[in-house]
């Protein structure tokens, strides 16, 4: 799971976050990485991020579906507004299903891996923190530190410095 917020008490809110998630049914956080201030990315006019990257562990009858449903209300719950005129907008808090296992899905608003999980260094410099072998089932091969090494750009989602 990707967690970032922009807007009011970032850390607070993550720390909810992660307390809400863990509090899902048969959901267990099995580890967590550091958190990361990033620059903002896809619309760079906002304040920078705080990033950071879960593994949760859910029951077997949870979907990817269910989980996506659960992550919004979490979101809605602690004062996410969507504005489709700013997609990458900011935000107070954003949930992403990062990967699902070793599944591949491909639906209208539900795409696992995230689609842009291999352009993002604050997704992937977390997520090798507690995952840097995991295989990212994409189609494209390889695993996480490899596409850490093998992002097109750089600067895409700029980690500023890790948070205390």
């Amino acid at each position: 799971m990707g967690l970032g917020s922009n807007l009011g008490d970032r850390l607070a809110i993550l720390q909810t976050a992660r307390e809400r998630l863990a509090a899902l049914p048969g959901a267990v956080i099995t580890a967590a990485s550091p958190i990361y201030e990033t620059e903002p990315w896809g619309d760079a006019a906002q304040p920078r991020y705080l990033n950071q990257v879960v593994a949760l562990a859910l029951g077997p009858s949870w979907s990817p579906r269910q989980l996506l449903e659960a992550l919004l209300a979490i979101e809605h719950s602690l004062g996410r507004v969507r504005d489709p005129k700013r997609p990458f907008g900011p935000r107070t808090l954003d949930l992403d299903i990062l990967l699902f296992g070793e599944m591949r899905l491909d639906e209208p608003d539900l795409i696992i891996p995230h689609p842009r999980l291999r352009q993002r260094a604050f997704v992937l410099v977390p997520l090798a923190d507690i995952g840097k072998d995991l295989p990212i089932p994409d189609g494209q091969g390889g695993n996480v530190t490899q596409a850490l090494a093998n992002r097109p750009s750089k600067d895409a989602g700029k980690i500023v410095r890790q948070s205390e």
